[in-house]
């Protein structure tokens, strides 16, 4: 996985401006240039209005809300950007996918999850689920030098 330094410095952004609770988004690409897209993290009023069915808050899941990432997909399409990635924040925990994460997440698509500690992003690392849903396996990820410089500046 390739993203231009900007897509990572606009990921660790939103990261950062959302924690404590999860941030998400999606990746697109067109051509050499990486095109980042907050989407709205609807857990916390998922678990307002009916906290047995959703028991986890913002601090630990989040949930795109599914009419702004149909809308953002199908925007994207239109202007021939190639979907590339979801990515997500895990406050204070590794950048690696949970159980959750597993349960939720598409086929075959790539998922970056960015490690928050203490409000700075510390970690990214990009995740593909197999296609018979089973795991993640770990992408290689190539960083821009400015960026991989950056990771865990205070």
């Amino acid at each position: 996985m390739l993203l231009t330094q900007e897509a990572w410095t606009e990921i660790s952004r939103h990261a950062q401006e959302t924690f404590p609770e999860e941030c998400c988004g999606v990746i697109f690409s067109a051509g050499a240039t990486d095109q980042v897209v907050r989407v709205k993290n609807i857990q916390n009023q998922l678990h307002a209005l009916d906290p047995q069915t959703y028991p986890r808050t913002a601090v630990i899941a989040y949930a795109m809300d599914p009419l702004e990432l149909d809308s953002v997909i199908r925007q994207g399409e239109e202007r021939g950007r190639r979907l590339k990635a979801f990515y997500h924040s895990h406050p204070d925990d590794r950048a690696v996918p949970s159980q959750y994460d597993l349960e939720h997440a598409w086929p075959t698509y790539s998922y970056i999850v960015v490690s928050v500690e203490n409000g700075h992003a510390v970690d990214l690392r990009s995740w593909e689920m197999e296609s018979d849903r089973s795991r993640f396996h770990e992408e290689e990820m190539s960083v821009p030098p400015a960026v991989a410089g950056g990771l865990g500046q205070r």
